[in-house]
């Protein structure tokens, strides 16, 4: 079975809240590098990845995400990360990637948060741009 990757992207208030379904691997994670970059290129430092609807995760989507964290604190940004449900109602697929994560070592590098209004509601100290709203972006692969 072909699980199609899928990015969407909006924004909440100073928050850039990119959206990842489907499978997250060495095919599809340059996908998600490229909406990251353009979020930052117009000066949306404040990102969300909902990770939620996530079914797989290879070290190169893993990368992705580090590299991402980099990138951010690179520019006095922020990252929260929306991991999958952990457990037997995440099903085999939000199972697998908390983990990859967790194996890997990695969840200690990124501020997990429950879901999207938390993440985007949190107070932080980051000064950040306060734009207004853009038009969604998807891509897919």
């Amino acid at each position: 079975m072909v699980v199609a990757f899928k990015v969407t992207g909006d924004e909440h208030g100073d928050w850039t809240v990119l959206r990842v379904s489907g499978e997250l691997d060495l095919v599809s994670s340059p996908l998600l590098r490229q909406q990251v970059h353009e979020a930052v290129a117009e000066g949306r430092h404040r990102v969300v990845v909902d990770l939620s609807e996530v079914v797989f995760c290879d070290s190169s989507g893993v990368g992705v995400l580090i590299a991402t964290r980099r990138l951010l604190r690179s520019c006095r940004g922020r990252l929260r990360l929306i991991l999958p449900a952990d457990g037997m109602d995440a099903g085999p697929g939000g199972a697998h990637v908390n983990r990859v994560i967790n194996a890997l070592g990695v969840r200690r590098l990124f501020d997990v948060q429950p879901d999207v209004k938390t993440a985007v509601t949190q107070g932080d100290r980051s000064g950040a741009d306060s734009t207004g709203a853009g038009a969604p972006r998807t891509l897919s692969a």
